[in-house]
């Protein structure tokens, strides 16, 4: 079973903003729940440390003079897989999915609460950190997708494709549940966390991901299944298998 519980006490938190009282808000929180934090005004600054300091995640400002960041995720991206949430003014949908494409694993929008804050955090180190119990290591969807549950990895016809934390998360319950409907409610809920039910736009984003890594035509998809206005449904190559 998953656990939403993710301990916070001594995780490195890289924050990112030219707000000097932003800054101290997140701060003041977060060293409240026993997180040690570090801080950069600019986007240059934060590449630097976290590269040298290797924080546990960052939470990065959009509006930044200089490298914004969504310049700074892209940078960041290229040698840093670390959870990123985006601290942003901005409340457009496509604002939203421009961050979450970059790289970003969730966004809060200013002005937030400390428990927003801290439950943000808790989901983003979950997703990225906590594992899903798993019942078998290896399984062959058919000959040509193997899904590696241990390497968080997938083989389309013998390559092996990487998968982001997230994109293995969400493989892991569609695959365990195969030839059941997901409903969205419910994926949202196992893979980002409860307070995530109505987040629906996570869920059509990594889909679309998954389905770009794995689908020989994404655009008319094999193994997962939209069904429309419920959820999602992965084909059910168990009945397949027994058969």
């Amino acid at each position: 079973m998953d656990t939403f519980n993710v301990e916070l006490r001594d995780k490195l938190i890289l924050v990112v903003d030219d707000e000097p009282r932003l800054v101290t808000f997140m701060r003041v929180n977060l060293e409240a729940e026993g997180c040690r934090v570090i801080s950069a005004e600019n986007g240059r600054k934060a590449l630097e440390k976290v590269r040298e300091d290797m924080p546990d995640a960052v939470l990065l400002d959009i509006m930044m003079p200089g490298l914004d960041g969504y310049e700074t995720l892209r940078r960041l991206r290229e040698f840093s897989a670390i959870p990123v949430i985006f601290l942003t003014a901005k409340d457009e949908e496509d604002d939203r999915i421009r961050g979450l494409e970059l790289g970003a694993d969730d966004y809060i929008g200013k002005p937030f609460s400390h428990r927003e804050l801290v439950s943000r955090l808790r989901a983003v180190l979950r997703r990225h950190y906590v594992t899903p119990t798993q019942a078998v290591s290896t399984t062959k969807i058919d000959d040509r997708l193997t899904v590696d549950f241990d390497r968080r990895e997938v083989l389309v016809n013998g390559e092996r494709i990487s998968l982001r934390p997230t994109e293995y998360r969400l493989l892991y319950h569609l695959v365990q549940n195969a030839g059941f409907v997901m409903p969205h409610e419910t994926l949202l809920a196992k893979v980002w966390g409860p307070e995530y039910r109505d987040e629906s736009h996570y869920l059509r984003l990594y889909v679309t991901y998954l389905r770009q890594k794995i689908e020989e035509d994404p655009a008319n998809p094999h193994y997962i299944l939209t069904e429309r206005g419920v959820g999602y449904r992965f084909v059910d190559f168990k009945k397949k298998t027994e058969e």
